[in-house]
């Protein structure tokens, strides 16, 4: 029997029905705990759309939704909790995290027949939050919706915003801030650390209830398999090398990739440090926590294969009842992550340069050599491949390339080569530059019109320009030449060189 129960807001309608299926789990999975009342909240934004994608009453959300999104209301059928887990954070285990400033409110199933989570982050401290205040400063709350709606409006698995409230209260960090709570929408928060919080106590019959838990909520088509929990891992691995190749096709740098951040979902999840690369240079880190450079953007293949293998390791006694036999899996199953990796982005870099699935033996030379010369000429990474798409129709359009390069005639032995071998694909010109557009955006989350928004928000309270950037980031692949300065790369003076947690 469902627990569904119905939230009515003052106008009798149906808020939320929600189902909570982690609650039922046993009691080790998490800590029940209610938000902490802030004293004057006041909603900043509510996207109306999930909302209603969510089966949700907008009406009556919208119409409350400082209290509701505040915690400082309960939401009937909601039970509160914070999750547990573990996790490797810079390569160094923590046996017990958890949501140390993060309460799910509880679950619901969508239009979609999707089950999706609901949580709030900021909304108080919690058992899991050690020594903090289990808050959220105003910048980190609105940084994360513009970032995960963007991702969104992308293409690209991530988490959801659904609603930002200002608290009416400081927060304090290395200055006084003002203080925010952020509702978040997820297929689940599960993530490799929780698998890791079990396995550390040797706890194998709870690995086991949890890996039911996610085959049921996640992976149904793998309870018939013969080996369900090993094709359980290998669905999560592929899962993570299509996000992370997808990321790359976007210049998207996660900044700290800890197992506590890799969901089992293969949703991107926790936006603090992140970045959009400007330059292309695989070596670029933005993360002022990152000092070794370990989650750069081109490391990140090789961090998602070794959280991965701290997966494989949580899961190894579960995995066959000869042991031998179950680390000869794992390492199978982990040792398949760069191969998946591969062909996935594979097919996100040849959909961008405009090549179809015939492959010919110089395809990977064509590559290389464009990913080259984009290195040594410092080229925008976003502008380069939208003008690529311009150029795919209209050799007119080269010009504006070589723009953006320091040698404007650096890519012109490759554009000669790259439309030889065009000439071999069957479609049009015009079909050819329309499909890359749809793969190569415009418009980005671009790193100095995300802090100029946060600045005049946090710093002023004028909400105007984060408005109008995630007005712009919700269509990225249309030109818009109406919001051409959110396509344009930082000026001298403008880049930003370091992000920042924000927790």
């Amino acid at each position: 029997m469902s627990d569904a129960t119905q939230t009515h807001g003052a106008n009798g309608g149906r808020a939320i029905a929600f189902d909570n299926s982690y609650a039922r789990l046993p009691d080790i999975f998490f800590a029940p705990v209610d938000p902490t009342p802030v004293e004057a909240p006041r909603l900043i934004a509510f996207n109306r759309p999930l909302a209603e994608a969510l089966g949700l009453d907008a009406e009556a959300l919208e119409r409350h939704g400082a209290a509701y999104f505040s915690g400082n209301v309960p939401l009937p059928g909601s039970l509160p909790l914070a999750m547990a887990y573990a996790g490797h954070q810079f390569g160094q285990f923590v046996p017990q995290l958890g949501d140390g400033r993060a309460i799910l409110l509880g679950e619901v199933v969508d239009r979609a027949g999707q089950r999706r989570d609901i949580q709030l982050k900021g909304a108080g401290q919690t058992p899991y939050s050690r020594r903090g205040d289990g808050r959220a400063a105003l910048g980190p709350v609105l940084r994360e919706y513009i970032i995960s709606e963007a991702m969104h409006a992308l293409g690209i698995p991530t988490t959801r915003a659904l609603a930002a409230v200002t608290t009416g209260q400081p927060v304090y960090r290395d200055r006084v801030l003002p203080g925010g709570v952020f509702t978040r929408v997820a297929a689940s928060h599960i993530r490799v650390g929780t698998f890791q919080f079990f396995a550390a106590r040797g706890d194998t019959g709870n690995v086991r209830v949890l890996a039911d838990h996610v085959i049921d909520r996640h992976y149904p088509d793998l309870k018939g398999a013969d080996r369900p929990y090993l094709a359980l891992l290998d669905a999560v691995a592929d899962r993570q090398a299509a996000l992370i190749a997808r990321w790359l096709g976007i210049g998207f740098i996660h900044g700290v990739m800890n197992t506590d951040n890799m969901t089992i979902s293969g949703e991107t999840i926790d936006f603090g440090p992140c970045a959009f690369m400007d330059r292309y240079d695989p070596r670029t880190v933005y993360s002022s926590i990152d000092r070794a450079g370990r989650y750069a953007f081109g490391n990140q293949p090789m961090i998602g294969q070794w959280n991965i293998a701290r997966l494989a390791e949580a899961m190894l006694a579960i995995l066959d009842d000869d042991q031998d036999k179950a680390v000869e899996q794992a390492n199978a199953a982990v040792g398949r992550f760069m191969e998946r990796f591969q062909d996935h982005w594979k097919a996100v870099i040849r959909a961008k340069i405009g090549l179809g699935a015939r492959e010919e033996d110089s395809d990977q030379d064509l590559i290389r050599d464009l990913l080259v010369t984009l290195y040594e000429q410092k080229a925008d990474y976003t502008l380069t491949f939208r003008r690529l798409a311009d150029a795919a129709e209209d050799d007119a359009a080269d010009a504006r390339l070589g723009a953006l390069l320091e040698d404007p005639h650096a890519l012109t032995p490759w554009l000669a080569a790259w439309r030889v071998r065009l000439a071999g694909e069957p479609a049009t010109l015009q079909d050819r530059a329309a499909a890359m557009r749809r793969v190569n955006p415009a418009f980005i989350p671009r790193n100095h019109k995300v802090e100029e928004a946060l600045t005049e928000a946090v710093d002023h309270g004028d909400f105007s320009l984060f408005a109008a950037l995630n007005d712009v980031l919700a269509r990225p692949y249309e030109d818009q030449p109406a919001f051409a300065a959110y396509s344009e790369p930082p000026r001298p003076g403008e880049e930003i060189t370091a992000t920042f947690c924000g927790t």
